[in-house]
C-alpha cells in the first residue's frame, strides 16, 4: 500500500462504524479446521477510540474479547511506562509492537540520515516491546514507492542489500532483549512473491528475523493461504484485513466482506501449525464495533 494514512483512509470511507448484533451468513462458519495452534486474538492501537485514557481504551479491547494489543512505538520512556501500567490494570497483553518509522523513513534509503532516523525508531521499537512484554516488532523493511525512492537512486536491488545491512546490526540488540524482528510485506512494491520473501527472511539465518503475514495484503496480487503455506514455520505474527474489489478499484471492508477466501487461511495455518496472535488492522470503533470484529475473528478462524 501507499502508506498508512492512506490505508485508513480507504477503511473510513468503506466501513460503517456502527455494527449489527448479529454476523451475515457468510461468516457462518468456515468448513476447513481449526488451526491447530492456539490463536491469540488481538488487534491494533489505532483500532482503540483516541478520545479515551490509556486504561479505558485497553479495558474496550479486553471486554470487546480480545486477548493482546498491538501498541505503536513510543520514544517517550514515561508514556510507555504508563501504557504499561494501563495494560496491567485493565488485565490485556502487549504482544506485538509497530514500528512508526519505516514508513517516512526507510531504511533503503539512501540517505544515511534517514536511514538512521529508521534505525532509532526500531532500536526504541524493540526496548518498548521489551518493557511491555511483548515479543516482535513489525517493520517495513524497504519502500520502493516512486515518491520515496526513485527520486534519491534506490532501486529493487538497492532496497534489497540496504535493508539487509541494516537489520543484521539490529539483530544484536533483538537477540539482547528476546525480541524478534517481523519483517511484513505492504503495499511498498517489495518482496513481491511468497518465494521472495522466504529467501529475504532465510537470509539473515537468524531465530530473530521472521515473517509477520498480512493476509489483506495479498489479495490485490496472490493468495494469502499460498502465502502462509510458502512462508510456513517463518510466520511469527499474523494481521488480519479484507480486501474487496469493485467497479471503481477496491476497498477495504471489514473482516468476511471481501475477497479473502477465509476458509482457505484457516485451513493454510492449520496445515503449516501456526500459533500465536492473529491481529485484526482496521478502523477504530466504539465497544459494539469492536466486539462485532472480535466474532468475525472467532466465527472465521477460531471457533
Amino acid at each position: 500500500m501507499k502508506n498508512e494514512t492512506s490505508r485508513r483512509e480507504f477503511l473510513k470511507t468503506s466501513m460503517a462504524a456502527a455494527c449489527v448484533a448479529g454476523l451475515p451468513a457468510s461468516l457462518a462458519a468456515a468448513s476447513a479446521p481449526a488451526p491447530t495452534g492456539r490463536l491469540i486474538k488481538g488487534l491494533v492501537w489505532g483500532m482503540l477510540p483516541e478520545d479515551l485514557s490509556y486504561v479505558h481504551r485497553l479495558k474496550m479491547a479486553r471486554d470487546a474479547g480480545f486477548e493482546c494489543v498491538e501498541a505503536n512505538t513510543t520514544p517517550d520512556e514515561r508514556e510507555a511506562e504508563a501504557i504499561k501500567k494501563a495494560a496491567d490494570e485493565a488485565g490485556i497483553k502487549i504482544l506485538s509492537v509497530m514500528n512508526q518509522a519505516h514508513w517516512a523513513h526507510p531504511l533503503s534509503s539512501a540517505d544515511p540520515w534517514v536511514v538512521e532516523r529508521s534505525m532509532e525508531g526500531m532500536r526504541t521499537s524493540l526496548r518498548n516491546a521489551k518493557l511491555w512484554g511483548a515479543d516482535a516488532v513489525l517493520l517495513v523493511p524497504a519502500v520502493l514507492n516512486s515518491k520515496t525512492s526513485y527520486r534519491d537512486g534506490t532501486f529493487y536491488r538497492d532496497a534489497w542489500t540496504r535493508s539487509q545491512k541494516q537489520i543484521r546490526e539490529l539483530i544484536p540488540l533483538a537477540a539482547e532483549l528476546k525480541v524478534m524482528i517481523a519483517v511484513e510485506q505492504v503495499w511498498n512494491k517489495f518482496l513481491l512473491s511468497p518465494l521472495e520473501f522466504a529467501q529475504y527472511v532465510d537470509e539473515f539465518q537468524s531465530p530473530w528475523v521472521k515473517a509477520y503475514v498480512d493476509v489483506g495484503n495479498m489479495v490485490l496480487f496472490g493468495y494469502p493461504q499460498d502465502w502462509i503455506r510458502t512462508l510456513g514455520k517463518r510466520i511469527v505474527k499474523v494481521h488480519l484485513k479484507d480486501f474487496k474489489r469493485v467497479s471503481d478499484g477496491y476497498r477495504w471492508v471489514n473482516l468476511g466482506d471481501g475477497d479473502v477466501d477465509w476458509p482457505e487461511v484457516r485451513k493454510a495455518l492449520a496445515e503449516v501449525g501456526y500459533s500465536g496472535t492473529v491481529i485484526a488492522e482496521l478502523d477504530e470503533g466504539d465497544l459494539a464495533y469492536l466486539t462485532d470484529v472480535s466474532k468475525r475473528i472467532d466465527r472465521l478462524l477460531i471457533s
